[in-house]
């Protein structure tokens, strides 16, 4: 397998994420559109759904694929530029369904100014200190700490539970990521392939949110 598949553990782990993400937005879509019938909800999740099958295809391309060294760099800032698009994507249900008004809106606006902001520092200061990229990773995760009070009064608390148990999950996988602990290093896996565990973790999180209390 190692020779046809650049890095198998990481690269297919994340090609199962993209199946489970394309199975998950048909999912999604199918309840929006018998639960509510709204096409902003409808095109929420979609956008949610999609935002998940872009991360891991492109984490799965990059992991798997053997070529020169140029394309797998090129393939690395896609890999890293569609967390923001997650990011933005998990944001979208929260603030378009439960919150929308002016406070969804709004805070939909920021989100998706910082996740474009965040493509163009990737794209453009790549190799910009792991700690760096990681700290505005968990900023921007939880910048939704200022709308948990009309969230919650919106949100049951079965679906801040998700909500924030995602967001753990995500910011475990962060710090481990950036930090590299050694501790969690064994003959088959590594800090990489269980940082990609924790983020498929905070992924399946949200969509029960979602799937479960926002529609």
């Amino acid at each position: 397998m190692n020779s046809f598949i650049r890095e198998p553990i990481n690269g297919l782990t994340h090609l199962a994420g993209a199946f489970l993400s394309f199975v998950g937005l048909l999912a999604l879509v199918i309840k929006a559109s018998l639960t509510t019938g709204s096409a902003l909800a409808i095109s929420s999740v979609i956008i949610f759904g999609i935002s998940m099958i872009l991360l891991y295809t492109a984490s799965a391309t990059y992991h798997m694929v053997i070529s020169k060294d140029s394309v797998i760099a090129f393939l690395r800032r896609i890999d890293h530029s569609m967390i923001f698009v997650l990011m933005a994507g998990s944001y979208t249900p929260f603030c378009l369904i439960s919150l929308n008004g002016v406070t969804g809106w709004t805070l939909f606006g920021i989100i998706t100014f910082a996740a474009v902001c965040g493509i163009l520092f990737k794209m453009i200061w790549f190799r910009s200190p792991r700690w760096l990229s990681t700290s505005i990773y968990i900023i921007m995760g939880w910048m939704v700490i200022f709308v948990v009070s009309p969230l919650s009064s919106v949100l049951s608390p079965g679906g801040i539970f998700w909500l924030v148990t995602g967001g753990i999950m995500y910011t475990i996988g962060g710090v481990i990521y950036a930090l590299k602990p050694e501790i969690l290093r064994s003959k088959h896996l590594g800090f990489h392939e269980i940082f990609h565990i924790f983020i498929m973790l905070g992924s399946l999180a949200h969509f029960l949110s979602v799937y479960l209390y926002v529609l």
